[in-house]
Formats: C-alpha cells, sequence, structure tokens
C-alpha cells in the first residue's frame, strides 16, 4: 500500500477511536474561574504553542523539502482562511516534522467547502469521511503530484481540529516498469511463471527456454524470435517471446502453439492447457 493511503487510514482510525478528541482537549480553551467577582470575561482563547509534533516512528520515510513546503505554505493559506489558532498537535498522531494542527471555531461541515474551494485545482478528489474526521489531499501545484493532506476532526458542533501535514508520493519513476527490448507495446504478455500449474517453463541459458504442456511436444523458443523450435519442425509465433533478463515474457497469442486457449474473465484471463487452467492478468507495456 502506498504511504499516502497508509497515512490517511492511519490519521483517521485514531481520530475515530476517540484518542484524537481525547488529545486535544488537552489543548483546547478553557475558561479560567475569576478569583474575585468581576464582570463576565470573555472565553480565553486557546493558548498559542509551538508545534512540537512526535517525530515520525522509523518506519516511516521523512517527507522531501518539497513536501513539507507545501504543507508549511497550506498552514499559512488555511490559517488564514478558518482563522485558526495554532496548538499542539497530539503526539498520539506521529505526524511528520513539519505538521501543524489548527483549533477553529467552526464545524466541519462548515469549513469542508470553504477549504476546497480555496484550495482549488490543487485538489486531489474529494473529502474521505470516516466517523468525526475529513481527510483531503492536495497536490503541490494544479495537476501535480499528492504532496500533503489536509484532515478535519469535529471537536464540538463548532470546534474542529485543521491536521495539514507533509506526505510521500509514491516514487513513480521508480515503480514504474521497464519495457524491455523486443516487446511491442500494447500487446498482452505473460510472464512464465504465472504459467505453472500448465506450462512447464525451462530456462536453458542463452535466451533460450523450453515450453512444455503434457500431452504435446515441448516448443524451444529463443529471446527475440519468432521462429520457435519443435519436434519435426520449426513453428512461427505471432510475435517474438522477450526477457527482463531473468523471466520469459512470452506473448499471450503464442500460447496456442502449444494448444492452450483463453477466456476473458472480468479483468483477468483464463488459459487452459490440456486438463489444467490458470488464472492471471496479463501484462501490457
Amino acid at each position: 500500500m502506498s504511504l499516502v493511503k497508509t497515512s490517511a487510514r492511519a490519521v483517521t482510525l485514531l481520530l475515530t477511536t476517540g484518542l484524537l478528541t481525547h488529545a486535544a482537549a488537552q489543548t483546547a480553551p478553557t475558561t479560567p474561574a475569576p478569583a474575585t467577582p468581576a464582570p463576565a470575561a470573555a472565553p480565553a482563547r486557546p493558548a498559542v504553542t509551538t508545534p512540537a509534533p512526535a517525530r515520525p516512528a522509523a518506519t516511516t520515510p521523512r517527507p522531501s523539502a518539497a513536501t513539507t513546503r507545501v504543507a508549511s505554505s497550506l498552514a499559512v493559506e488555511l490559517g488564514a482562511l478558518v482563522k485558526g489558532q495554532i496548538i499542539r498537535c497530539p503526539a498520539v498522531l506521529k505526524l511528520g516534522p513539519q505538521a501543524v494542527c489548527l483549533y477553529a471555531k467552526s464545524s466541519a461541515s462548515a469549513l469542508r467547502p470553504l477549504v476546497k474551494t480555496k484550495l482549488g485545482t490543487r485538489v486531489i478528489g474529494d473529502w474521505k469521511a470516516g466517523g468525526k474526521s475529513s481527510s483531503l489531499f492536495v497536490s503541490d501545484k494544479a495537476g501535480g503530484n499528492v504532496a500533503a493532506f489536509v484532515l478535519l476532526s469535529e471537536l464540538a458542533a463548532a470546534e474542529t481540529l485543521l491536521v495539514i501535514d507533509g506526505v510521500q508520493a509514491p516514487a513513480a519513476s521508480a515503480a514504474r516498469i521497464t519495457v524491455p527490448a523486443g516487446v511491442v507495446k500494447g500487446q498482452p504478455y505473460v510472464l512464465g511463471s504465472d504459467l505453472v500449474g500448465v506450462v512447464n517453463v525451462s530456462n536453458l541459458g542463452g535466451g533460450k527456454f523450453r515450453l512444455s504442456v503434457t500431452g504435446q511436444t515441448p516448443l524451444t523458443v529463443t529471446v527475440g524470435q519468432k521462429t520457435v523450435q519443435r519436434e519435426g519442425g520449426a513453428v512461427e509465433l505471432p510475435l517474438a517471446p522477450a526477457t527482463d533478463g531473468k523471466n520469459l515474457i512470452f506473448p499471450l497469442v503464442g500460447l496456442r502453439a502449444l494448444g492452450c486457449t483463453v477466456t476473458p474473465a472480468g479483468n483477468n484471463l483464463t488459459v487452459a492447457c490440456g486438463t489444467e487452467s490458470v488464472g492471471l492478468r496479463p501484462i501490457v507495456f
């Protein structure tokens, strides 16, 4: 699970179990009792303290400098918008080092549309509600990557705690699969390991693989070549097999040469070879 989703779910769980309300109550405004009779004083404003959130757990990556800048900028924008006051973030949340918590004398339902309108095209999706809290993801710019989240927790009918913190966007460039040489973009392929149980794939070395199906003559394929060897002669495949250096990447249409049939099953496929079958999801580069 990506860090964005994990952070939002963890925060929402803590809020909905009541831990945040308990921790925030220790920093919420109080009205001191007058020592001597005097005219009624206005309720005390919540103490403004320097945020000192707990350090993130060792397994939580520190947000990048760009991400923390976005979170800090959001805190300034939203603080002015909701007329909120900075309070100490509940340590139980284990927020990032740049997290900011604001106390606002407004209901969460009133703040949600204001916040979303203010952030405009930087908003990613819509508010995700859970119990008495709701969260919203925000990008660094219009159409950009997720960089921070805003969370609203209803403390009372007209009291809300806002949490602004940075999140680490998934490293898309690292997660992106490098297209192996020789594959045709847009065409479905399967890994040799996905065919376990229906096709026995043996790595012969030198870019050669042997594919065997019970009751069928084995095929010997060579990476990058459409022509494959079978006892009694050669067979031409519609597309050439490929490899990522370790796994065989075999064209789905080539399974017919092994006497296999392919049946759509929702987003997946069922590959049947002889009396055996397996469900898999093809790879499209």
